[in-house]
């Protein structure tokens, strides 16, 4: 019986209680198990990390990282100074800024970090949605990486210095910016110029999408002067001894964007009027690079977010089921919401174990990332290459998808409530989710891009082989069904021909990669379950 209650007494406070107390790593067995099982002999040392870590994570961290995502904090650009000196100061938050200095005063890419206490680390921060860090790490990681296999003079091995082991306790960060107006992840179509100028190269022209505009270097594709092929430069967003007197190298901040998401990290428009900038790698490989490491990493980093934002996402939505009642009885109980939950839970845990199976097997990749499709080596390490290389642009494209998808379900369990900013943090994380199936290479492109790399290399790596490497121990049925799909759907021409038949083999090539890596996640999962 329920009679009118002017006074109506109902609160939030267990569930919130609960919430507020709950510890990312310590209180879920399963990333430990997860750890546990991928981490082998360095478990011990990764789960004491771990529990050290997720205190900050989980609690500190969290709190400022829902503090910065009020609208009228949203970070601003101030072109000039009160002088009239061009300045182009991001302005935002100190919190912000102090979420940045602790975050990246724990030296993810160190000699001295083991990658699997890196990526758990990542893992349990962006669990706190993007906040204006997961992407300037990603971003960061990105450029040490490039900068470990191509530093080669004096200023570009100080800004590697800078990024990876710090300098007077300063970790310097990273960004990268590719994209033009003209088209995002077209890159060979860029037309910024670099001119070299008494041996000093320049960059003049525009780019369009640039993220963490913030950073302190950023990677920067270009074409030389005179030159159809795009290079690969590093540029300081200030030479030394500017940073202090907010003297821009060379280029101006023209707007910030307004996202869906991400809205604490700054995207900007630039235009670059004879910025300083240091090549990295040969001039003529600046695509393959970009794309076989700086992108490779950023594209692990979206799979991984996925998991993290699910986790979170499906961890408050069940408990929020055993604690809301209505029709008299909690709505967990209702087999409706159940099946949603098990349905939910399920996707969290396979995006989690697929992404740490995935990291496992990139990390044992012989002879490291390199750019492009490389043909002389052994054909067993070719075939292991181009595994990894395929599988981390499944799982972008995947994983993605499926995060919006969850949260999305996850925030239906609220009811109203479920949107609501002030309620809980998971619509910022849904729009940051959003945003993830869109950065480093949309769907579309990604889809198209797996589809010609699988027709190279037919030749001397059949489809269905490939399906059967990938997916070792899956059950004989549904390899020998997975395999004559790819090679039907592979032996159409290309996918560019605008008839019935050839968007009839679009259609079906978008589910059946969603499935093959979803069949992937499952076999992760079922290690992790079945582990000791």
């Amino acid at each position: 019986m329920s009679l009118p209650d002017r006074s109506n007494p109902y609160h939030f406070n267990e569930y919130l209680e609960w919430r507020r107390s709950v510890d990312y790593y310590q209180d879920d067995p399963f990333i430990q198990k997860v750890v546990r099982y991928f981490a082998g002999n360095e478990w011990e040392q990764v789960n004491a990390k771990a529990v050290e870590f997720s205190k900050k994570a989980s609690f500190r961290w969290r709190d400022l990282a829902e503090s910065i995502a009020w609208p009228e904090k949203r970070p601003y650009l101030m072109p000039y100074d009160g002088h009239h000196n061009r300045i182009d100061r991001i302005v935002r938050p100190r919190e912000t800024e102090i979420l940045e200095k602790e975050v990246f005063s724990e030296a993810f890419f160190s000699d001295k970090t083991s990658p699997w206490v890196k990526l758990i680390k990542m893992y349990l921060i962006y669990q706190n949605g993007e906040a204006c860090v997961a992407c300037p790490i990603t971003c960061t990681e990105g450029l040490v990486m490039l900068l470990e296999k191509f530093a080669d003079s004096p200023e570009t091995k100080r800004i590697l210095q800078d990024c990876k082991e710090g300098i007077d306790g300063e970790f310097a960060i990273g960004a990268q910016y590719l994209s033009e107006i003209q088209g995002g992840s077209d890159v060979p179509a860029n037309v910024l110029e670099a001119a070299q100028e008494k041996d000093v190269w320049r960059i003049y022209g525009t780019k369009f999408f640039c993220s963490a505009t913030h950073a302190d270097y950023a990677v920067v594709t270009a074409k030389p002067t005179g030159s159809e092929k795009v290079a690969l430069f590093v540029v300081p967003s200030w030479l030394p001894g500017n940073k202090e007197k907010e003297i821009r190298n060379g280029y101006t901040i023209d707007r910030i964007k307004w996202k869906i998401g991400t809205s604490e990290l700054t995207t900007g428009e630039l235009t670059f009027n004879g910025a300083v900038a240091y090549p990295v790698g040969p001039l003529e490989k600046g695509v393959s690079n970009v794309v076989g490491i700086v992108l490779t990493y950023s594209r692990l980093t979206v799979g991984l977010c996925a998991a993290a934002f699910m986790t979170r996402a499906v961890r408050e939505a069940r408990k929020y089921a055993d604690f809301r009642q209505a029709f008299g009885l909690t709505i967990g109980h209702f087999p409706m919401v159940a099946g949603q939950l098990a349905r939910i839970d399920h996707a969290a845990r396979r995006t989690t174990a697929g992404a740490f199976k995935l990291y496992r097997d990139f990390l044992t990749l012989e002879g490291g990332l390199k750019g492009g499709l490389v043909t002389d080596e052994p054909e067993a390490t070719k075939k292991k290459r181009f595994d990894i290389r395929e599988l981390i642009m499944l799982q972008k494209i995947t994983a993605s998808w499926d995060s919006t998808d969850v949260i999305r379900e996850a925030m239906s369990i609220f009811g109203g409530h479920g949107v609501m900013e002030d309620f809980s943090s998971l619509p910022r994380i849904y729009r940051d989710s959003a945003v993830n199936e869109l950065w480093e290479g949309p769907r579309n492109v990604l889809l198209t891009q797996i589809y010609r790399d699988l027709q190279r290399v037919a030749t001397w790596y059949k489809p269905s082989e490939f399906v059967r490497n990938i997916l070792p121990g899956l059950d004989e049925a549904l390899i020998g069904e997975l395999s004559g799909d790819i090679t039907e759907l592979v032996s159409h021409p290309d996918l560019f021909q605008m008839d019935e038949k050839t968007m009839e083999v679009c259609r079906r090539w978008d589910a059946f990669c969603h499935r093959l890596f979803h069949a992937y996640q499952d076999l992760a999962l079922r290690e992790v379950t079945e582990s000791a």
